[in-house]
């Protein structure tokens, strides 16, 4: 029979009575067996049932084993819950809610997959899944001067290497739904304004997130260099600037010479010359493991082969870098009007004033090229 002591008035139970007189107890009983047993063994059992039954539905202490833990997308705090009840990173999803509901920065969770450990008290573990410092992140890197479709590749391939299954048709329905936020003066184009770079993302990856931080970087960088400013100070339209960049980023082979190719293309412009680049004839035809063109190549009917149109051609080439935007911003003092890589191996390049001139430098590339047989195809 219950004694009436632990009773309200109702004739309901009153548990915190009933808690205070068990602890009272337990600690009676944990003296005396102290004193009797007058052994740590027996100390240490009865502190361990009293901490159990204190942490029904908690953990304490600091955690026990290395545990990685992926957070879906969209999951919510009781899914979260649930996930790390099952992984036995916590004890109770319950507690975790509790202790979620009571911490605004709960709303900052974001998916991915994380370091934990198991058996963590509820506040700890929310804590870790706030901390940007456990996720774990999968590295992507695009190097200067692809084009999109090219980026795709590398980031197909860089991600199925890291264990994340993804494919081009995926990356590519990515981002034409993705909101990008590029500046309005880009016309709607993609090509151009996805900044090379290397980007962490954590798990499941999300394609959508990668452009979006490609696009971010290349607003960040355009104006970090003034960007907008630097073209009207040329008279340039800035979307402009970013073509002329593509085109450097496909012909300067060494950082030196980039300011000198964006004079070419100036002087050329100016001077109501085509610009003849064999760069933009190899995106019109879609190849680019090529350094020279042929006759065919140079005849296609396209609006991005500088050997037929005069102009700059309707768009980037290529994705270009903060170097070769800078270097369409501040193009060389010179009055050159072409110029042609004379050594494949370390990039030099020789620049021409006159045609007469310039038939001396590619007769040095072609020489070069007979010296080493199938570089130059």
């Amino acid at each position: 029979m219950v004694s009436p002591a632990f009773v309200d008035n109702d004739g309901k139970f009153n548990w915190q009575k009933i808690g205070y007189h068990a602890r009272s107890a337990f600690a009676v009983l944990l003296s005396i067996a102290v004193l009797v047993g007058g052994g740590l063994f027996v100390y240490q059992k009865a502190d361990e049932a009293w901490t159990a039954f204190r942490t029904e539905d908690d953990y304490i202490g600091d955690g026990v084993k290395k545990v990685e833990v992926v957070v879906p997308n969209g999951a919510s705090i009781t899914q979260i819950g649930d996930i790390l009840t099952e992984e036995g990173v916590i004890k109770s999803t319950g507690t975790f809610r509790k202790v979620a509901n009571k911490n605004p920065d709960s709303a900052k969770l974001q998916a991915g997959r994380y370091r934990l450990l198991t058996e963590l008290p509820a506040k700890t573990a929310l804590d870790m899944l706030l901390d940007p410092n456990n996720l774990v992140l999968i590295e992507i890197t695009i190097p200067e001067g692809k084009i999109l479709g090219q980026q795709w590749t590398l980031i197909e391939e860089q991600l199925v290497k890291q264990g994340q299954k993804i494919t081009r048709q995926e990356l590519a329905a990515a981002i034409n739904g993705a909101d990008l936020g590029l500046p309005d003066w880009s016309r709607g184009k993609l090509e151009g304004f996805m900044f090379p770079d290397t980007y962490r993302v954590g798990e499941p990856v999300d394609p959508a997130r990668i452009f979006r931080s490609q696009s971010a970087q290349f607003n960040k960088v355009a104006a970090d260099i003034n960007l907008v400013g630097g073209a009207q100070a040329l008279g340039v339209d800035p979307f402009n600037i970013v073509t002329v960049a593509s085109i450097i980023e496909r012909e300067a082979a060494r950082a030196e010479d980039r300011p000198k190719v964006a004079a070419v293309i100036y002087n050329r412009l100016r001077a109501d010359m085509p610009l003849q680049f064999d760069s933009t004839v190899h995106f019109a035809i879609g190849v680019f493991d090529r350094v020279t063109t042929t006759a065919a190549d140079r005849a296609t009917d396209s609006p991005y082969n500088t050997y037929l149109y005069k102009g700059l051609p309707p768009g980037a080439i290529s994705n270009p870098g903060k170097a070769a935007l800078e270097a369409a911003l501040q193009p060389a003092d010179i009055t050159a009007l072409f110029f042609t890589t004379v050594n494949l191996d370390t990039g030099e390049t020789a620049f021409a004033n006159t045609a007469a001139e310039h038939a001396v430098n590619v007769a040095k590339f072609q020489a070069w090229c007979q010296a080493n047989t199938g570089r130059c195809s």
